[in-house]
């Protein structure tokens, strides 16, 4: 079992900006209180129970799903054609169908650690490749609150044996996401890895056919590889200096022109989305599909306007089904993405290292908001 996450099958062009629709109104996907209530607790009398057993004040914030008013939890708005639930329609999946998925990958106490390989350069001359992976670990681990991350030590493209190329439109080198995939599945530590990504500054390309893809996945493997290049905010631009100024055909072996290729500077920004590709694509690693119920990380995203619109975290239904694969209490998860989020007022600080989050303002005031919820 695998899959693609969103890209572009067409050489020719990138994804659509949503501004680009002129006769599409926007839409709001906005189910009944039923139909909510039944996708976070279900019907089924077992799973029933184990929601009737959540602590008192988790069942207040996750009940938040299916009240009309709830401030916390906003229905998720359809702004064009090109958005994902327009043009890649699929099957919902609630608490009941997630539990009940044989297929999914479950950690263990032997297998609980998530491992990120780092592929290519990072950083630039502010912020070093460590400090970057040391703020996506750090990040990862209070999202998946109870595991251990472990940064792998950064390779050169060369050490994969990948394909590579140069994109005939975009001029940007590209390598290729299968290839990519392979070599993961032999550095999977088998010790106590839960799964393995590979993350890269690189745009990728899954077949010769298609223009691009964000990443990767091959969930029974617990294997993946996404890429953070078209988070650049210069990526579309002409200005963008990861083009080459000639485009041909490469030797298929000489890796050289990966030698100081452009990496772009690491800003708030480009953090805010790394943390939301990184949480959202391991997220599918644990067996949750699109989320199509409420705003939430897990929406699928065919562009990086979308991308853009999706909140930092998980609405109550992909919550709850996290919790029952982990089993963390949900309060003590909230106050270690918080901690992530304020380090830069503490110890971090005093050694220098300060984490850019700026555009994590709008995230923090809602998880004090949750907070809130949980600790009255």
């Amino acid at each position: 079992m695998g899959g693609l996450c969103s890209g572009s099958q067409e050489r020719c062009g990138g994804t659509c900006c949503g501004g680009k629709w002129q006769c599409w109104e926007m839409k709001v996907i906005k189910h009944s209180e039923q139909v909510l209530k039944t996708a976070l607790i279900s019907k089924n009398t077992q799973l029933v129970k184990l929601y009737e057993n959540l602590e008192s004040r988790e069942k207040c914030l996750l009940n938040e799903a299916f009240q009309p008013d709830s401030v916390l939890f906003r229905p998720i708005t359809l702004h064009s054609e090109s958005d994902w639930i327009s043009s890649h329609p699929e099957p919902t999946q609630d608490f009941e169908q997630f539990y009940n998925d044989p297929y999914r990958s479950r950690p263990t106490s032997q297998k609980s650690a998530i491992y990120v390989q780092p592929i290519g350069s990072f950083g630039d001359t502010k912020v070093s490749t460590e400090d970057y992976m040391k703020w996506l670990k750090d990040y990862c681990e209070a999202f998946y609150y109870g595991l251990s991350v472990k940064i792998l030590e950064p390779v050169p493209v060369s050490h994969t044996g990948c394909a590579f190329r140069v994109n005939e439109y975009t001029c940007n080198l590209q390598i290729h996401a299968g290839d990519l995939l392979k070599y993961l599945k032999k550095k999977k530590p088998k010790e106590d890895a839960f799964c393995i990504v590979g993350i890269t500054m690189i745009d990728l390309y899954p077949r010769e056919s298609w223009n691009f893809v964000f990443g990767q996945a091959s969930l029974t493997e617990g294997v993946g590889i996404f890429s953070f290049a078209r988070y650049d905010s210069d990526f579309y631009s002409a200005s963008y200096k990861g083009r080459l100024k000639s485009v041909k055909k490469l030797p298929s072996a000489d890796y050289s022109v990966f030698d100081g290729y452009y990496t772009p500077t690491i800003n708030s920004m480009l953090l805010l989305r790394s943390c939301k590709t990184l949480t959202h694509e391991i997220g599918h690693i644990f067996g949750l599909h699109h989320c199509q119920w409420l705003q939430c990380v897990m929406q699928g995203s065919n562009h990086l306007e979308e991308s853009d619109r999706r909140p930092l975290d998980l609405c109550p239904i992909c919550l709850r089904k996290l919790q029952s694969a982990i089993g963390f209490h949900i309060v003590e998860r909230y106050q270690a993405l918080l901690g992530w989020m304020d380090a830069e007022l503490g110890n971090e600080a005093m050694k220098g290292l300060l984490k850019p989050v700026e555009a994590f303002k709008e995230c923090r005031e809602w998880v004090l908001k949750c907070l809130d919820v949980l600790q009255k």
